[in-house]
C-alpha cells in the first residue's frame, strides 16, 4: 500500500474516534457505578425493540441523570464519527484498512445497540457487551493506525 493524500485525514479521524470511544467508556463506567436507571421510563421493557430503544435513548438524553445524558449524547455523536471513518477509509487503496475501519464502526454501533438494550431492560450483560465491543473497536482502530503508519514508511 502506498501513502495517499487521504491517509493523514483518516489518521486524524481515527484518533478522534479512539479518544471518543475511550472517553465514552470512562463515562459509561461512571453511569454503571453511580446512575440508577428507573424501571419505568419511556421505552422501558418495549414490545418493539427499535421504537422502544429510540424512546429510551430520547429519555436518557433529555431526562436522564447528567452522566447518562452525556453518555447517550456522546454515543450518538460517536456513531456519526465512526461512520465517517468507515466512509473515509475508502479513499485509501487498501482493503485491510477499509475492513478494519468498517469492523471498528460496527463494533461501536453494536456497543450503542447494547447501550439501548441496557436502558430498555437493565440487564448487566448488555453493559458488559457494550464495554467489550468498545475495547474491540479501539483494537480495530489501532490496527488501522498501524497499517496507515506502515504505508507512510514505504
Amino acid at each position: 500500500m502506498h501513502a495517499t493524500p487521504a491517509a493523514p485525514g483518516l489518521r486524524r479521524l481515527i484518533l478522534s474516534a479512539v479518544l471518543l470511544v475511550l472517553i465514552q467508556a470512562g463515562i459509561g463506567m461512571v453511569v454503571n457505578l453511580f446512575v440508577t436507571i428507573p424501571a419505568h421510563h419511556p421505552g422501558a421493557r418495549p414490545a418493539s425493540y427499535f421504537s422502544g430503544s429510540a424512546s429510551s435513548v430520547g429519555w436518557a438524553v433529555t431526562h436522564g441523570a447528567s452522566a447518562l445524558a452525556i453518555h447517550a449524547t456522546l454515543g450518538l455523536a460517536l456513531a456519526v464519527v465512526v461512520i465517517a471513518v468507515a466512509v473515509r477509509s475508502f479513499a485509501v487503496p487498501s482493503w485491510p484498512t477499509r475492513a478494519w475501519s468498517i469492523l471498528g464502526a460496527l463494533l461501536v454501533i453494536g456497543a450503542g445497540f447494547n447501550g439501548a438494550s441496557f436502558l430498555d431492560f437493565n440487564y448487566d450483560v448488555s453493559s458488559l457487551i457494550m464495554a467489550l465491543l468498545a475495547l474491540g473497536a479501539v483494537a480495530s482502530y489501532a490496527v488501522v493506525l498501524f497499517l496507515l503508519a506502515g504505508a507512510r514508511t514505504r
